[in-house]
């Protein structure tokens, strides 16, 4: 406790007890024990307040970054619906594709294709059956 080792409390206490006399040293360790405890309370309040600002301070960083993201976020939606800033984006782009994209060939005149509607000739390959006809 304190770095001190046992011998020098006892030696400690020997001389409260020289000082204070048996009759004093009862209330005297008493009023020391409330100073540490009062010590201890104020230690740890002063802990958990600082702890407490720490927390705060994440929090608020948090916040401003999440702030920050929301306004980029913001502006680049305000950017993307942006009607002329679009045309103009648009325009730029069928510009550079038409400067880089190589000229094609003219091509040739394709023939015409003739569609007909002529009947198709029969194949006679084999001889028709024939069907004895009824008569009514």
């Amino acid at each position: 406790m304190f770095g001190m080792g046992l011998g020098e409390i006892f030696i400690i206490i020997i001389i409260a007890v020289l000082f204070l006399g048996p009759d004093k040293l009862p209330s005297a360790m008493v009023e020391i024990a409330k100073f540490f405890r009062q010590v201890k309370g104020t230690v740890s309040t002063a802990r958990a307040t600082l702890e407490e600002e720490m927390k705060l301070t994440e929090i608020k960083e948090k916040a401003l970054d999440y702030k920050k993201e929301l306004t980029d976020a913001s502006a680049e939606l305000e950017r993307l619906t942006n009607v002329t800033e679009i045309g103009s984006e648009l325009a730029s782009v069928k510009n550079d594709l038409n400067l880089d994209a190589p000229k094609p060939a003219p091509a040739a005149p394709k023939e015409p294709e003739v569609i007909t509607f002529a009947p198709k000739a029969k194949e006679q390959s084999k001889p028709a059956e024939t069907k004895p006809e009824e008569n009514a």
